[in-house]
Order: structure tokens, then sequence, then C-alpha cells
């Protein structure tokens, strides 16, 4: 079959790879009809997440038909057509039982490589580092999916290929941040960043009964999408002096109840303290641009909620003395997927959100290497490039 590869630091190919068969009898293959682009895959395409090896496959965000089942898959059969979250669940360890399928204690086959980080494994996720379990991703024609009956959730009618795709990753990582801000009527929430996953994060937010959305960002054409998608005040941070000082104005000197980082490691920002970021990014002194989580961290109100979507690594400066302080508390997760996306179902089919307007770009897989090279360098206003293999 073909795939998009990782061969290197900023070295993708499409290839022919082997397909992949069932390897335990409660696996399924997934014939991938639509993948998709994510900000997460830029960190180890740049270098910053170590782990990858020459000729992986990755990808993890995607939905597609299902070819072919093991003996032990009772739910889901052939020609259904699903969406898989990102994350692997085997649906009976003690984490996912509590409904915390990120951190399955069942999936990772390389937990050893992610113990002496993070003290104790998470689960695998698709097409990712081999810390995260080294599974071949979805930016390929088929893909193995294990513990099919707990991770291929069948898409209902009335819930396009389209809207489908993002419901993989980008909708319930954005759902769930908003989930965890506590959200109360009359609630600001501030959002950083106006990619696919905060623009998610924005829309979610007033679906669980915000008053106001702040969106921050520095792309015209995004912040022009938070403001038409999600009725959301935007700043662009370039063009003001201080954005804690904005949020602090716009919300009469409180500050927003809730922030939301979905920006990550590799965030931008101005002044010294960018340049600062970049050096010691550069000299692999530090893995993390933290703009956006410092600046989240500062204006969020005393006693607010602050979110964490983004994917850090080791973060210098982190300002935890206005953590305890400011009395705030703080909360992320990798998504949990399979918690969600019941509900994010029934949001599509009620009409109150379309997911498919990420899709900026519709490309064959074969134009895969393109398709992130606009991706990254957001050319020509590119949210999200989706794949059709």
């Amino acid at each position: 079959m073909r795939a998009l590869c990782w061969n290197g630091v900023n070295d993708l190919a499409v290839e022919t790879v082997d397909d992949p068969r069932l390897v335990n009898p409660h696996d399924a293959i997934v014939k991938v009809r639509l993948t998709t682009t994510c900000g997460s895959d830029l960190h180890f395409i740049d270098g910053y997440l170590p782990g990858m090896r020459e000729g992986d496959v990755f990808g993890h965000e995607f939905m597609g038909e299902v070819v072919d089942v093991g003996r032990e898959v009772g739910e889901i059969t052939p020609g259904t057509r699903v969406v898989v979250p990102s994350f692997i669940s085997c649906g009976s360890c003690w984490f996912c039982d509590h409904d915390l399928p990120s951190v399955c204690d069942t999936t990772n086959p390389n937990a050893h490589l992610q113990q002496p980080v993070f003290g104790y494994p998470t689960g695998g996720i698709y097409g990712y580092t081999h810390p995260f379990g080294g599974y071949q991703g979805s930016h390929a024609e088929y893909i193995r999916v294990p513990f099919a009956d707990v991770n291929c959730f069948a898409v209902p009618d009335g819930v396009s290929d389209e809207q489908a795709l993002f419901l993989s990753d980008a909708v319930p990582t954005g759902y769930m941040g908003a989930d965890f801000c506590d959200i109360t009527t009359g609630d600001t929430v501030a959002v950083w960043g106006a990619g696919g996953v905060g623009l998610m994060a924005a829309k979610s937010a007033l679906l669980l009964g915000a008053e106001r959305v702040i969106v921050i960002d520095r792309f015209r054409e995004r912040l022009d999408l938070a403001r038409s998608l999600c009725d959301a005040e935007t700043i662009d941070y370039t063009e003001v002096d201080s954005v804690r000082e904005v949020l602090r104005e716009s919300t009469g000197g409180r500050g927003p109840d809730a922030c939301i980082d979905a920006v990550g490691m590799e965030g931008h920002g101005t002044g010294v303290q960018e340049l600062y970021d970049r050096t010691k990014q550069l000299l692999r002194l530090e893995t993390d641009r933290a703009t956006s989580l410092r600046q989240a961290v500062l204006a969020c109100r005393k006693g607010g909620v602050v979110s964490v979507l983004g994917v850090y690594g080791v973060t210098d400066k982190f300002p935890m003395g206005a953590v305890t302080n400011k009395s705030l508390t703080i909360r992320s997760a990798q998504q949990h997927g399979q918690r969600y996306l019941p509900r994010l179902f029934e949001h599509v089919r009620r009409g109150e959100l379309d997911p498919a307007v990420l899709a900026t770009h519709d490309l064959p897989l074969e134009d895969s290497v393109r398709g992130y090279e606009m991706f990254k360098k957001k050319q020509d206003g590119c949210v999200r490039a989706v794949f059709r293999p």
C-alpha cells in the first residue's frame, strides 16, 4: 500500500509499504477514507520529539471503512463506516474503566521508554513516536486498529465523512479542553491558538455555556474563521503590546474565567522572551517555546482554570508561583476521545457543530508532502490539509 513516511527531520516521502494485517483476535483493519494533518505531528517532523524511526508511517486522525476483523471482534463488522479516536483504549483496565482512555495501562507496548520521563506510561497512539507505542499511522491506505470494539465508532447517518474525520482528534481535544474549564453561565473563556483544536475549543466553550469567547492568534484568516464560526472576539497578538493587558481591560480588570492553551511547544510570541525561547530551543537546552502557556497562567483570573491542550516536553521558566498564589487550577490531558464521541455525534447531527469547516485543503495522499508543507508554513490559509488515500 502507499503511505506517508517519516525518514528524518523534515524529510517526508510517500512510499510503498507492507499492508497491515490482523495481529490479535480483537483487531480490525480499516480502509482509510480520510486522514488529516495535526499540529502535534510537526513536533517530531521538526525534531523536537525524539523516538521516530526511518520509514515510520505517521498520522493519527482518520476515519474509514472496516474491511476485516479478528475472531473476537463482536460489535464492529466489515463494511461499517467508522471514526477512530487517536489514542488507543483497551476498554477494561483501571484507567479505561474510569473514563481515562488516553492513559490506558494496556495499549503501549513501549511503556519502558516513557516511564523515566513521565513516571508512568500513557496509552498508545497511532503514527506517533515509539515511546507512544510505535504503531503505524493513518496516512496510508489501510490501518490496523487494536481493540476494535472499543475504538471503532460507527458513524451515524447525518454525519458526513468530513465531519467524522475531525471527531477523531481535533474536536474531542477542543471539547475536552472546554469541558475542563467548568464553564458556568456568564463565563469568559480565552483561547490561545486558532488552529483546528483552538477553533473547536472556542466553539465547544460556547456549546457548554460560555457567554464570551476570546481567541488569540496572529493569522488574519484564522481569526476571521474564529469570528464567523465561534462568534468570538479576537486578538492579534502581533498588534498589541500585551495580550494580558488587553484581556484584563476587556474583562473589567478581573481576567478571563478560564484560559485554554491550544498551541503547545512550538508557540510564537514577540519581544525578548520569543528570542530567549527560540535560542534555547535551537540549542536543545529546552524543548518548548511555551509563550501561550505562560500567558494563559498570567492572564487567567484568580481562582480560574487553565486548560492545557498543547503538547509539551520540558518547559523552561514556568510561572508556578502564579499558579499557587492566584489559586489557579490546571487541567490537562491527551484527548479522551472515547469519552466524548457519543455526545459529539449528537452536536453534529443537531447542526450545532460542523467540524468539516476545518478542511481547508483536500488532497490525494500522493500530494501529502506538499500538504504538510502548506500546513506547517500556514500557506494559502491552510488550517487542516485532508488526504484521501
